[in-house]
């Protein structure tokens, strides 16, 4: 299988040097080149199946290239074996057509584990039998780079930078990227918000001799191996609820798009997908994207589900290829006007393609709040306040259909809100325990890309 841009002027590649190289050259994001599907029977032979099994039937025809199927097999094994849940992504019902994934079960508690101890066990697969090494740099807006922090350290070819907002993550997801003792592995807060550490993350992979220089590699989930891995989640979930005999559909809390793009790949495979609901907090670009056609970014306002507080969606690049008719210079030009101008306005005919395919909605901080109470009170779950603002807009497109709506982390990570929504504060898993008793080790950088390309060549040296 090959892999091309959305901009469509950089050379298609294998899946190995896909998740290897992250960010396409012309500054777009990587795609199958034809998206491959599963039959009704294959889908339905998944019923009963371990998480693992369908994670390899639902993935191995994009990797089987690069990974022969016993491999890829025993690096599944290896990349879910530190879960704490037997059935990896378990379901909980919150009422009468209405069930909650549990997504928080693996090592950082939050479902970017699901993708980040896979893509940690293949990158040192990859690098293992090639005898490369490269740097990863990352941004996030607090879960992906824990994630990518416990899934890289110790490894002896791979140096890692986390780039995060200094003061916008929460203190157990700040704590998780800075108490790490492995020396490969550096937390770094930047004055700014999550857009202007994602910016600063693209402007590197644009500066080809930077790029080249460190052999920069990439986990966020502009890297397609990322997004791959969280399509796996929606077979197993929908299958115990009777696909494909039986269509689901699912909300998404999300802010940089990757969790629900990985949806309508499932989608596209063959999963009776009816409806996927985009789930915003008040920075609800995608929202309002949806009900006017413009994309307009107007500055991120903190909140209490700190990582959806993002502008710049950069998995919506994604959305548009498909929504332009795989048109990569209509791509090209709308994210030029959004690198520009800070904004594009949609075609009327991409716009009926999102239409068609997304449903949205925005949850204020209040009714988040209120949601994380009413839940508690309703069905004795406890939700993390970014899996409430999922919960909150999935009950609004209940229907005949079941639907799944995604939890993003478990409660612990965000003591406070949680704490100030139903007077409960959540415990870490004892293996965590000691978290806030750990010495941490950071650096704090101005947003000059400049400042953290020289940060990095000084460590790296």
């Amino acid at each position: 299988m090959r892999f091309i841009s959305t901009r469509g002027a950089a050379p298609a590649l294998n899946f190995e040097d896909t998740m290897l190289t992250g960010l396409a050259r012309d500054g777009g994001l990587y795609l199958p080149e034809a998206i491959p599907g599963l039959s009704a029977d294959e889908i339905r032979a998944m019923r009963g199946k371990s998480y693992e099994e369908i994670a390899h039937k639902v993935m191995f025809p994009y990797v089987s290239e690069n990974f022969s199927s016993e491999d890829f097999v025993a690096l599944i094994a290896k990349a879910y074996a530190g879960f704490g849940h037997e059935a990896r992504a378990p379901l909980v019902q919150l009422g009468p057509n209405h069930f909650f994934l549990e997504l928080f079960h693996g090592p950082t508690l939050a479902f970017k584990d699901f993708a980040m101890q896979l893509i940690g066990q293949l990158f040192q697969y990859a690098l293992g039998r090639s005898g490369k090494r490269v740097t990863i740099v990352g941004a996030t807006s607090g879960d992906t780079g824990s994630a990518a922090i416990e899934a890289f350290q110790g490894l002896s070819n791979v140096d890692v930078f986390i780039l995060y907002p200094h003061g916008r993550v929460s203190e157990v997801q700040r704590r998780q990227m800075t108490t790490p003792t492995a020396s490969n592995v550096h937390a770094v807060a930047v004055d700014g918000d999550f857009d202007t550490c994602q910016g600063a993350l693209k402007d590197m992979f644009n500066d080809f001799t930077f790029r080249d220089e460190v052999a920069l590699a990439g986990v966020n989930s502009i890297n397609f191996a990322r997004v791959l891995a969280q399509v796996v989640y929606y077979f197993s979930s929908a299958v115990s609820l009777g696909a494909p005999d039986r269509p689901v559909s699912f909300t998404v809390p999300t802010g940089n798009f990757g969790d629900i793009f990985a949806g309508y790949l499932a989608q596209q495979m063959g999963l009776p997908v009816e409806k996927l609901v985009i789930a915003t907090n008040q920075n609800d670009i995608l929202h309002r994207t949806l009900e006017t056609r413009e994309y307009a970014t107007t500055g991120v306002i903190p909140s209490i589900s700190p990582s959806m507080d993002i502008q710049v969606s950069s998995n919506f690049e994604r959305a548009l290829y498909y929504a332009y008719g795989q048109d990569g210079k209509a791509v090209a030009k709308e994210m030029a006007s959004l690198k520009d101008t800070g904004k594009f306005t949609v075609s009327q005919g991409a716009y009926e393609a999102l239409k068609y395919t997304y449903a949205s909605g925005r949850v204020s901080e209040e009714e988040t709040s209120a949601e994380i109470k009413r839940v508690l009170a309703e069905t004795g779950e406890l939700l993390c306040p970014h899996s409430a603002v999922g919960v909150k807009i999935g009950e609004a497109h209940l229907g005949a259909t079941p639907m799944i709506t995604l939890g993003t982390a478990h409660p612990a990570k965000f003591p406070a809100a949680v704490e100030a929504a139903t007077g409960i504060h959540p415990p870490l898993p004892p293996r965590m325990a000691d978290l806030f008793d750990r010495d941490e080790r950071v650096t704090r950088i101005s947003g000059d890309v400049e400042d953290m390309k020289a940060l990095i060549r000084d460590r790296l040296v």
